[in-house]
């Protein structure tokens, strides 16, 4: 990724916020010799801080569970809000007309290798911890136990977890920020009269993005 000193994000904490505000995210494998990517709601797992991990699951039918290997090297892809920028949102438009479209969007990339999960228990842990992190913003959240024993254990059987063990991961929020100040004022009112919630304009705009 072509990725600019001013779009470059490395802290940990931003990075790891970013993904947990973002779950589904993009798993790229090599599959039979070619590219293919599962799109995938992922858990940030920080249990262990010197070995963070996502966790996830696929149907046992998916090819990801055939064809990738146990450890194989895998990039995972997050990404957010995202908009097109007109130049007519520029306060340097009306100065000199020096100016030109571009997109604002965040993104972070995480290399790890994948390692699958099928012990019974584990599985059941896994989409237990999927479940109730995506439920605990409800105010009725449903649980796996809801559901009947008997159609949790058929459902289970037709899954396998994975764990990605990651290695490294670097974030590029492309936010405007190599634009002025007046530009950036420009920008923030245009996508605001685009439609975008505020938490969108505030992740399009913020060097340092509150997720």
């Amino acid at each position: 990724m072509y990725l600019p000193d001013y779009f470059r994000e490395d802290r940990l904490d931003v990075l790891l916020a970013f993904m947990r505000a973002h779950p589904l995210a993009m798993v790229v494998s090599m599959q039979a010799g070619c590219p293919s990517v599962d799109h995938l709601p992922l858990l940030v797992d920080t249990s262990v801080p010197t070995s963070l991990r996502l966790r996830g699951h696929v149907a046992r039918a998916n090819p990801l569970m055939a064809l990738v290997p146990d450890a194989a090297s895998v990039l995972v892809v997050f990404g957010g809000a995202d908009h097109y920028i007109t130049p007519a949102w520029y306060a340097q438009k009306a100065i000199d007309g020096r100016v030109v479209p571009t997109w604002n969007y965040s993104t972070v990339h995480v290399h790890g290798t994948l390692h699958w999960v099928t012990d019974a228990l584990a599985v059941r842990s896994l989409v237990t911890d999927l479940t109730d992190e995506h439920e605990k913003h409800r105010a009725q959240s449903w649980a796996v136990a809801d559901a009947p024993e008997d159609y949790v254990a058929s459902m289970l059987k037709a899954i396998v977890g994975f764990e990605i063990k990651i290695t490294s991961m670097v974030g590029k929020f492309k936010n405007s920020q190599n634009k002025s100040e007046a530009d950036r004022v420009g920008i923030a009112k245009g996508l605001s009269q685009s439609g975008l919630s505020e938490v969108a304009v505030d992740e399009l705009l913020k060097p340092r993005p509150a997720f």
